[in-house]
């Protein structure tokens, strides 16, 4: 088993958000990872502006193309944001003032800056008017993920069709309540055979019963597990940061931005990951390789 994680921002006390990200830390997280079992990842820039955006995807990709450790350790660039949902609650931790509706000439300054490693972009398709960004970013092989939306069912269904692939951490990047029955997560869910779906399993985002009801459903075959790790991961509870705001982290490892419910990314490690899936789930060594190798592998073309 080779774990590939689609969604690390950060890890061992490296952000990989920060503007002065610099080649030592970069070499550092990169064998933290290594160590921890990872076997690769996608490194992982959250909402900012467009420029601060392509500044840092330019910084990442040089530093990158450097370092033998760094181009084996990150596959590729995952951008979550800033074509996300402003509203309450499915904006999560993100920066609601630096969210702008998605267009296709803004995601191509986010491909030109990645010199060709950006393989995931989280957006909410409401916010991509005429799916040009989807149609834009898929038409180049990037995989086009929907997360911190409220998409009605025809318009996910819209975006599908424009190259839309993947759920971003499917029961997160949503207020804590919902309406019971017409809400984000049924519409996904009715749409399960044809997307790929991500869960953070570390028992804070999604309750263990809940993700295996989930998993249930969705199947195996269609799941994909990744930690959303932040720079805190490893590093106990405290003060620590997340693309330059401050996250506070509990004794159970929950991490939020100070005076707010929503959780801001997790503290979970690939070897926490795995073994919650083995005991929590119920899950054997086949499931797990799917869900952690060979499914994310799949859904970016990268087998």
């Amino acid at each position: 088993m080779k774990p590939f994680d689609l969604q690390v921002n950060g890890y061992a006390g490296v952000d990989f958000g920060v503007e002065d990200l610099n080649a030592d830390d970069l070499n550092r997280i990169c064998q933290a990872l290594r160590d921890d079992g990872f076997d690769s990842i996608l490194a992982t820039l959250i909402t900012d502006s467009i420029p601060n955006l392509c500044g840092k995807l330019e910084n990442l990709a040089r530093l990158r193309a450097q370092n033998p450790l760094v181009e084996q350790m990150i596959a590729g660039f995952h951008v979550e944001g800033p074509f996300l949902n402003p509203s309450s609650g499915y904006i999560g931790a993100h920066d609601p003032s630096e969210v702008i509706p998605a267009s296709a000439d803004d995601a191509q300054k986010l491909l030109d800056a990645s010199a060709g490693q950006l393989k995931l972009v989280t957006l909410a398709p409401e916010c991509d008017s005429g799916f040009g960004a989807i149609e834009r970013l898929s038409s180049h092989g990037v995989a086009v993920s929907a997360g911190h939306c409220n998409t009605s069912l025809d318009q996910l269904e819209g975006a599908i069709d424009a190259g839309l692939c993947m759920i971003t951490h499917l029961g997160n990047g949503c207020p804590i309540d919902l309406p019971r029955h017409d809400n984000i997560i049924q519409r996904v869910l009715s749409l399960r055979d044809r997307l790929w779906i991500c869960f953070i399993p570390d028992g804070i985002h999604i309750e263990f019963f809940a993700l295996k009801n989930y998993l249930d459903l969705v199947g195996v075959e269609r799941s994909i597990m990744v930690t959303d790790a932040i720079s805190a991961t490893g590093l106990g509870a405290g003060t620590h940061s997340l693309s330059g705001m401050t996250v506070e982290v509990d004794a159970s490892g929950a991490a939020r931005r100070p005076g707010q419910a929503n959780l801001a990314g997790s503290t979970l490690s690939m070897p926490q990951l795995v073994e919650n899936l083995r005991k929590q789930l119920g899950l054997d060594d086949a499931q797990i390789e799917s869900l952690v190798d060979s499914n994310p592998r799949n859904a970016l073309d990268l087998s």
